[in-house]
């Protein structure tokens, strides 16, 4: 993963969690943070317009999305893929 994606997935969670974003790590959970549903979609659109990709709809549902909201690397990777134009994941 680029450092770069990372380090803006890590300020804008960061900026929404109102912590620090040295306090975050790749590991940690986005329910860790004591972000609630409306702090997850903020994040979700400032990650949109940061990298001028679009989130699928129903993110929020990893199973039907191919987007994972699991962690912050996760998130990471999720948008890592969108930006180079790949699908999010494989979905069943």
């Amino acid at each position: 993963m680029r450092p770069a994606v990372q380090d803006r997935i890590l300020d804008i969670i960061a900026r929404e969690a109102l912590r620090d974003p040295s306090e975050l790590t790749p590991e940690m959970t986005l329910e860790e943070l004591g972000l609630d549903s409306l702090g997850l979609v903020e994040v979700i659109f400032a990650i949109e317009e940061s990298f001028g990709i679009s989130v699928p709809f129903n993110a929020n549902a990893p199973d039907a999305s191919g987007f994972d909201l699991s962690s912050i690397g996760a998130v990471a990777r999720a948008v890592e893929r969108l930006v180079m134009g790949q699908p999010t994941a494989q979905v069943a």
